[in-house]
C-alpha cells in the first residue's frame, strides 16, 4: 500500500533549511482531513542556476517511539536535469496530491504517527538541502493529553 523509504547514501548531507523552504496552502493550523488535496509549494534560495541537479519532493509518514519505526512514502515526485526537466531555484514550484484514508496523525505514549511534506534538492557539488514540514492528518485526539486527563480524575 505504501512505498518505502530506502536510506540516503550520501556523505554529504545539509540540513540547510534557510535555503529550502515550504509553504503548505489552505489550513493555518495545518490539520487535513482524509481525502483532502494537501497543495503548496517550495523554494530554494541562494542558489545559482545550474547547480541544483535534481530536486525530490514527498509527501510522508514516518512512526517514531518504541520498537521498528516505518517510513511510508504517500506522494513523490522528482524533477532532474539529467532528465531534461527544467528547475530553476529562482522560483517557487508548486505540488499537491489528495491525502490518504490513513494512517491518522497519533500521539500515543509508546507510538508516534507524523506526517510531513519534503523537499530535497541535490547539488552538483554533491551536497543536499532538505526541509521538512509537518502537518497533521485527520484529528484523532492527543492520547498523552487524555491519560494525563484520566489520571488527575483518578
Amino acid at each position: 500500500m505504501y512505498e518505502r523509504l530506502s536510506p540516503v547514501p550520501s556523505a554529504r548531507f545539509s540540513e540547510r533549511a534557510e535555503q529550502v523552504a515550504i509553504w503548505l496552502e489552505g489550513r493555518g493550523a495545518r490539520t487535513y482531513e482524509p481525502g483532502e488535496t494537501l497543495s503548496g509549494f517550495y523554494s530554494l534560495s541562494d542558489v545559482r542556476r545550474g547547480a541544483v541537479e535534481s530536486v525530490e519532493i514527498s509527501i510522508l509518514w514516518r512512526t517514531e517511539g518504541k520498537g521498528n519505526e516505518d517510513v511510508g512514502v504517500h506522494a513523490f515526485w522528482k524533477l532532474s536535469v539529467q532528465n531534461g526537466d527544467w528547475i530553476d531555484p529562482l522560483r517557487p514550484c508548486r505540488f499537491s496530491a489528495k491525502l490518504p484514508k490513513s494512517p491518522l496523525s497519533y500521539e500515543g505514549n509508546l507510538i508516534k504517527i507524523r506526517w510531513r511534506a519534503r523537499v530535497r534538492a541535490f547539488l552538483s557539488t554533491g551536497e543536499q538541502l532538505v526541509d521538512e514540514t509537518p502537518f497533521r492528518l485527520g484529528d484523532l485526539p492527543d492520547m498523552r493529553a487524555l491519560k494525563l486527563c484520566a489520571d488527575l480524575d483518578s
